[in-house]
């Protein structure tokens, strides 16, 4: 009898190795290969299946009528913006984030609505029992929803389920990492078995119509845990992002093939569940204080959705001999590169101050868009002059001190004329997109150095800066 092959595959990152080691050797985690048997199931050798003739594909044009993909709408507006308009029937979605983030509370919800609306969904959890999960349900007030309700984890038994009757509208799957097939002689979380439960419920959406979601765990980096092909197979991945200090969550679409990418919905905790936040700017802004130095609002875009985003600012002198440099909810960089920048093409001097940059909210900002306003809010709080309560900043700023152009700049002052801001410090290149604006174009950082500095009067003018 031919003895079964054995690998060793890394629960991180998914590479093989031949034997057993301490450290993966392609992406250096520790402690993470795990012995897996790939004589049979998922991995298996290519000579265990007989071979046999393929078929013949037609093959067409690119041109040719297309139809829109058929929608499922679940009535959740920011849910239904982040997927691009609805479930696309036969599509597969995987919904990261956090542990306690409300992946469980915004999936029932939404199962609900759907089954509210006539539609077959069905929830099956593999980590909580029936009573946990009608628990939940009792306390936001679903009970009532007719959602059929399952605790199971073989995947062969949750298929045989799901065949059996009409097929559904919405299949929940919370979560992959929990399921285990028969297929394959690994133990459940394994990087084989969630690529194997995940490829086999993708092709069960595919082949019926239905929606199905599939609910992740997430790494300590804050990364979907298991195999990213499992992520090529959707059609869609989720993040449900937050900070357990605020009350607000942001779900962000970071891969879709029937919508935007970097689209986000904003939704609120409650004791009722998640609620939608129609307008996110005004909750961003809500407790701002226009008097306060340091303090600059950021005319943002995520996704296709403008964004009005406080930007925080706090220069300090400091009593150490490497001042500190503490940044939340930006790029550490490049707030080190905007100080480089301040201080040398423009002479501000931040070389014996601390430093501390927080995003307010907790929301993260990736966009390089936010370079001017947190130039801003630095130049302010050293000088102590507060900044215009109704003037917005958006630009990237690069290395020279240049002030450059963002896309969208229309949608951004739109924003804030919506929420009552009548002046902005934009790019010189956008400048020309306002319209009956009070916009002030800026092709230096030094212009804006010297326009805080001139504001200040009977202030007194940072003895740092210069220009």
């Amino acid at each position: 009898m031919a003895k079964r092959a054995t690998a060793y595959v890394c629960q991180s990152c998914g590479a093989v190795a031949a034997k057993w080691a301490g450290r993966c050797d392609s992406c250096g985690e520790w402690n993470t290969l795990v012995e897996e048997r790939s004589g049979s199931g998922v991995g298996g050798s290519p000579t265990v299946a007989s071979r046999k003739r393929g078929r013949v594909v037609p093959l067409v044009g690119l041109s040719g009528e297309s139809e829109a993909p058929a929608r499922v709408e679940t009535r959740v507006g920011e849910l239904d913006r982040v997927t691009g308009g609805g479930f696309v029937r036969g599509s597969a979605l995987l919904v990261g984030g956090d542990p306690g983030i409300g992946k469980s509370t915004l999936l029932i919800q939404a199962a609900a609505r759907v089954a509210r609306l006539g539609h077959r969904a069905i929830y099956i959890s593999g980590e909580e029992a029936i009573d946990q999960v009608r628990l939940r349900a009792a306390r936001l007030g679903l009970s009532d929803a007719p959602v059929g309700l399952a605790a199971e984890t073989s995947v062969e038994d949750i298929l045989a389920t799901l065949t059996d009757g009409p097929a559904p509208a919405l299949v929940i799957i919370d979560s992959i990492q929990t399921l285990w097939s028969e297929m394959v002689e690994s133990p459940p979380g394994t990087v084989t078995q969630v690529r194997a439960s995940a490829q086999a419920l993708v092709r069960y959406a595919k082949s019926s119509g239905a929606t199905v979601i599939l609910v992740g765990h997430v790494t300590k980096d804050g990364q979907i845990a298991g195999p990213r092909v499992v992520e090529h197979m959707v059609d869609a991945v989720l993040y449900f992002e937050g900070d357990g200090a605020h009350q607000y969550r942001i779900l962000r679409s970071v891969k879709n093939r029937f919508g935007a990418t970097d689209e986000i919905g904003v939704f609120e905790m409650t004791d009722k569940g998640l609620a939608e936040v129609a307008n996110p700017s005004a909750l961003f802004l809500g407790e701002r204080s226009g008097r306060t130095p340091g303090s600059a609002v950021f005319a943002g875009l995520e996704g296709t959705r403008p964004l009005l985003i406080e930007i925080q600012a706090l220069v300090a002198p400091s009593p150490l001999g490497t001042p500190r440099r503490a940044v939340i909810g930006w790029d550490s960089a490049r707030l080190s590169m905007i100080l480089a920048v301040l201080e040398a093409r423009c002479g501000v001097r931040f070389a014996q101050n601390d430093v501390y940059l927080n995003v307010a909210g907790g929301l993260r900002v990736s966009e390089t868009g936010a370079d001017l306003a947190v130039a801003a809010a630095l130049i302010s709080s050293l000088s102590g002059v507060a900044l215009p309560a109704d003037c917005v900043y958006f630009g990237e700023v690069s290395l020279s001190g240049a002030v450059r152009a963002v896309s969208q700049a229309q949608s951004r002052l739109k924003e804030a004329r919506k929420l009552g801001f009548t002046s902005a410090f934009v790019p010189e290149a956008n400048a020309g997109d306002a319209d009956g604006d009070q916009v002030t174009g800026l092709s230096e950082l030094t212009d804006l150095v010297a326009r805080i500095a001139a504001s200040s009067t009977g202030a007194d003018r940072p003895a740092d800066a210069e220009g």
